[in-house]
């Protein structure tokens, strides 16, 4: 009965391990979101990150639904995902200039059914 906590830990050791492999975000790369509104709207974001570091950025504030998120035109510098109702941009490892890409965004705010483009700049730290 003893190998079972000794199988346990070592369990909780490999995780903790494999967690720690995975991508580096950078923690407040988007300082201020100014709120979209499904309203047919172009929004501005700036974002400010580091080579080889990357920015995971959800964009569904609490009273909407988001049922699509594209992408309008790609970084030319970073990488970009589209995850669910949100967004990962991954940084070069060397230092780059700026960059930048526009999202598609379609849903509902509250109950009316629309879009936003949101336009995101961004600069290395």
């Amino acid at each position: 009965m003893r190998a079972r906590p000794v199988l346990l830990l070592a369990a909780a050791v490999a995780a903790s391990a494999v967690s720690s492999l995975g991508a580096h975000a950078s923690p407040l790369c988007i300082k201020e979101r100014t709120p979209f509104a499904l309203s047919h709207d172009t929004v501005k974001w700036t974002m400010s990150i580091a080579p080889g570091t990357d920015c995971i950025q959800g964009l569904r504030w609490s009273y909407m639904q988001i049922f699509d998120v594209s992408v309008v035109s790609g970084p030319s510098q970073g990488e970009l995902a589209v995850v669910g109702s949100g967004f990962r941009y991954s940084a070069k490892n060397e230092a780059g200039g700026s960059d930048k890409f526009t999202l598609l965004i379609s849903g509902k705010n509250r109950h009316d059914p629309g879009t936003s483009t949101l336009e995101v700049e961004v600069n290395p730290q």
